[in-house]
């Protein structure tokens, strides 16, 4: 074999012929046989019997190479090995589990995991090192779960009667001008079975776009009025407050409920004249954006926290709402719409329970999609002309908000161009993530209400905008999108009885198949699955806010049954010892005071 070393001439003077050399590089078949360009080698020893060489690969930087890691992990497993008790008190693992379930010892599966001798045994160590990583997330949030129940929450074990609550159920649904689905009767039951618990409700509603979150979030509020006890909702946006306001005042006005809507942009009078009704028990529910969490804002009696959208608020927010209920935690429903797999659900939402809206209300017509080239721009912005004409509204929604690598659209340019062309007969308006609150929340009263008939956007308008004349919603670019965040776009239209029409327009000829997924279903679970499948997991920091229990080698899709059966051992544990006092127990008490008292929180935020 010829083995070429470029810029290396002093092996020149430390290779002779006759000794045994290792080299590793990419083979290449040239006219004079087969050649490696060699990008690493070792000198043998003379009686060296070699077997071959099992190299880890980290992640590295433009500064910090897999080789440079490895060797540093080296010798920090040489300074572990040498002292006195080693990693002893590191085991997170209790003896009996680890013998259970034959792993090896963790001095063993770390060093296997670093420099195997063989495949078997790193997949030996992986499997062991998997998990603990998922032992360690689940008891954290076991032992988070264990002090939620001890928590005093509102009193409203009164209505725990089954007349009482059926009863209200029919209170709730002759307030609606339409039919529960079996989902959302199915959701209500969750949610009145937690609240008259005795112990607070930490409940997470999941439901796609359109599928009627609200409905059961009155009947929530409606529960806690019922009981005596005042709720908060809190929403992102004013916009958004605005409207999941007059849905929730729609629907409880008529049973006698008195509310309120507290936004940063009211008068100051008419603030002070709703803090005092709150103050004093007169307001039965708020709606609200981050006013709801100023100092002057109290309540005579918080029993219900709503809070929408929910990765839009930090973990300090949310819990800054739930403080206002004083000496109690109140009952929290966190309410999202996008779409998360359920595998993904049950650990990033370990220590909240769990209720999906999975079907969407009778009449509700599904969006049309389809996927486009740029090649097709004139027709689709001619197709656009002839829907606003017909009175309706439309969406164009750009990946930048100016031109980057990733984007050959943005939004600034696509408003200036269509402005003086393909729309300059129609009333076109600009929204972007730059402008301040005060201006995207006017641009977007202004197409609630029907002024401006072509929003041209970035993703800013992805989550809480309902136009039900919105038929129309057009994506460039949308080979720069992830499946999960198109199908969030598209659920701002198809929110009233006309046909929707979603185009995807792509300038990747290699997209059509990964978009044609939107325009094959509209399922949001089914097309989040799809996302998750093509991207992986990732670190997870789009589903939760903090990454400092990131995994390191477990896989939450791939490892999914590890974690069940992890999850099932770390609860059996916590629930026998829930201070982790017993002595098999202190590497896993000593791993969770590392890992931070509220990691558990941070973990499910």
């Amino acid at each position: 074999l010829r083995a070429v070393c470029f810029g290396r001439p002093y092996l020149g003077s430390q290779l002779a012929a006759g000794m045994r050399v290792f080299v590793r590089g990419r083979i290449d078949l040239t006219l004079g046989g087969p050649q490696m360009t060699v990008s690493k080698h070792r000198v043998l020893a003379r009686d060296e019997a070699y077997q071959g060489e099992l190299v880890s690969v980290y992640g590295q930087s433009a500064a910090l190479s897999s080789a440079v890691i490895g060797r540093l992990i080296r010798k920090a497993l040489q300074a572990v090995a040498a002292t006195p008790g080693g990693l002893r008190s590191m085991d997170v693992l209790p003896p009996y589990i680890a013998a259970a379930r034959r792993f090896p010892p963790l001095r063993w599966a770390l060093q296997a995991i670093h420099a195997p001798r063989s495949i078997e045994d790193a997949s030996a160590a992986k499997r062991r090192l998997v998990f603990e990583e998922f032992f360690v997330l689940a008891a954290a949030t076991a032992m988070r779960r264990g002090r939620q129940r001890k928590e005093t929450g509102p009193d409203l074990s009164a209505l725990r009667d089954e007349q009482f609550q059926r009863r209200l159920r029919d209170d709730v649904a002759a307030l609606l001008p339409f039919a529960l689905t079996a989902a959302q009767q199915r959701c209500i039951a969750d949610i009145m079975h937690d609240m008259t618990a005795p112990f607070p409700m930490n409940r997470l509603l999941q439901g796609d776009v359109g599928c009627g979150k609200t409905a059961v979030a009155a009947a929530a509020v409606m529960l806690a009025a019922r009981a005596g006890y005042q709720a908060a909702f809190m929403a992102p946006t004013e916009i958004l407050a605005y409207q999941q306001y007059h849905k929730l005042s729609a629907m409880l006005s008529p049973a006698g409920m008195t509310s309120a809507l507290l936004v940063g942009a009211l008068k100051r009078s008419s603030r002070d004249d709703i803090v005092e009704r709150l103050r004093s028990g007169a307001l039965d529910f708020v709606v609200g954006t981050h006013a709801l969490l100023s100092e002057d804002v109290a309540f005579a009696k918080l029993g219900l926290a709503v809070i929408d959208e929910q990765h839009r608020f930090g973990v300090l927010q949310r819990a800054a709402l739930r403080a206002k209920a004083k000496q109690k935690t109140p009952h929290t429903l966190i309410m999202t719409a996008t779409p998360i797999p359920r595998t993904l659900a049950q650990s990033v939402y370990a220590d909240l329970d769990v209720s999906v809206i999975d079907e969407l209300p009778p009449g509700r017509r599904p969006v049309k999609t389809y996927v486009r080239s740029g090649e097709d721009k004139a027709k689709i912005f001619a197709f656009v002309r002839a829907q606003v004409e017909q009175g309706r509204q439309a969406f164009i929604v750009c990946p930048a908000v100016d031109e980057s690598q990733r984007a050959l659209h943005s939004a600034v340019r696509q408003a200036q161009e269509l402005k003086g062309t393909e729309f300059a007969k129609q009333r076109v308006a600009l929204l972007h993530g730059r402008m301040s609150a005060q201006q995207k929340d006017e641009v977007m009263r202004l197409f609630a209400a029907g002024f401006v008939q072509i929003l041209i956007a970035t993703s800013v308008v992805e989550v809480g905008l309902d136009v039900p004349n919105a038929t129309v919603m057009v994506v460039l670019d949308a080979q720069c999108f992830g499946l999960a965040q198109l199908h969030q776009l598209r659920g701002r239209i198809g929110r009233g009885t006309a046909r929707s029409y979603c185009i995807l327009v792509s300038s990747a000829g290699d997209e059509a198949a990964r978009l044609g997924i939107l325009a094959a279903t509209n399922d949001g679970f089914a097309i989040a699955e799809e996302d998750l499948k093509l991207r992986g997991s990732g670190d997870l920091s789009g589903t939760r806010q903090h990454g400092e229990a990131e995994l390191k080698l477990a896989h939450l899709i791939r490892d999914f049954p590890v974690f069940l059966e992890a999850k099932k051992e770390a609860a059996a544990v916590i629930a026998a010892d829930p201070e982790l006092s017993a002595r098999e127990h202190a590497g896993l008490a000593a791993a969770l005071s590392r890992l931070g008292e509220g990691a558990a929180l941070r973990i499910t935020s």
